[in-house]
């Protein structure tokens, strides 16, 4: 049990620390409103989309395919989806619905998931880990943009309108360009994809500062009732649920494993960056993040060591 905490801790801790390296620059008057706005359309428009493309080109899209596994991990995605979107629509304002839903399902399984199978499993989890976090990015893409663009004060809701917000998307246009050139293991130039790796690797620190910078006792007060719903959804309901149902359809072992690792990990970086970029509640999408990043420690942990007990996993 101690092992699995520090393991959490390990993978939690570098996310804090940035969080918390905003709040400081702010304070210090090193980074102001201007550089957060600047800083937070280029994750968007241009950090977090190459990526994108390099996790799926870098995937091994023929290792590790469980067709039974992905179609269920699919399946469970876009119901664990649709749930929180009911839920929202029952018990969330309006103009927040958007990123309520986004923070309550969409999970950081590229940092967080992926880290701690392969941390508990090896290069099997590495493998099938990385299969994983290729859908994951085009579900989790394709459904927030969705959402968001139903809710946002500045999009159209029109289908054609949403059509083109969820396509027009720069994370959904980077994951649909990669797939070809994973798929095919199409050759790129040695020097195009180390320069693509130093300008991703901005993304994840640059995202963080931004989200630690906005954040103020104020702004957590005012989404306090409806972060903490939204991280319960997405820390405790939705993975309980969907876990649950992976057992009873006789996932067992590592696999039974790195689904829950998937399913339990705290609401992803991105969805900060894309509810600034339609407009919607960022600092909500903020307390979110912080709030569910807070609670990984506890209740992966706790569900790890329940399957362990079972002998389920």
């Amino acid at each position: 049990m101690l092992a699995l905490i520090q393991q959490t801790l390990a993978v939690t801790a570098p996310v804090f620390a940035m969080l918390f390296l905003g709040v400081l620059l702010k304070r210090l008057g090193w980074i102001d409103t201007a550089f957060v706005n600047t800083a937070s359309s280029l994750v968007f428009k241009g950090t977090l989309p190459a990526l994108l493309f390099l996790a799926i080109l870098r995937a091994d899209l023929s290792a590790a395919l469980q067709p039974r596994l992905l179609i269920y991990f699919t399946l469970a995605t876009v119901g664990g989806f649709l749930l929180a979107w009911a839920w929202a629509i029952w018990r969330c304002p309006h103009a927040d619905r958007g990123v309520y839903v986004q923070g309550a399902f969409r999970g950081n399984n590229g940092i967080v998931g992926l880290a701690l199978a392969s941390s508990l499993y090896g290069d099997f989890g590495l493998s099938l880990g990385g299969v994983l976090a290729g859908l994951v990015i085009l579900c989790y893409n394709a459904l927030s943009a969705l959402v968001l663009a139903l809710y946002s004060p500045s999009s159209k809701t029109d289908p054609w309108s949403i059509a083109k917000s969820i396509l027009g998307n720069p994370l959904v246009l980077a994951v649909l360009a990669a797939i070809p050139f994973a798929y095919w293991r199409i050759p790129l130039p040695d020097w195009l994809l180390t320069s693509t790796g130093y300008f991703a690797q901005m993304s994840l620190p640059l995202a963080l500062i931004c989200i630690g910078a906005t954040l103020s006792l104020a702004s957590l007060r005012e989404s306090g009732a409806t972060a903490l719903s939204a991280s319960l959804m997405k820390m405790i309901w939705l993975p309980a649920l969907s876990t649950l149902g992976a057992w009873w359809l006789g996932f067992r072992g590592p696999e039974l494993g790195i689904l829950f690792l998937y399913f339990a990990s705290p609401t992803a970086a991105a969805s900060f960056v894309m509810a600034k970029a339609v407009g919607s509640n960022y600092q909500l999408a903020a307390a979110i993040i912080v709030m569910t990043t807070l609670m990984a420690v506890l209740s992966t942990n706790l569900g790890l060591f329940v399957l362990q007990w079972g002998g389920w996993v």
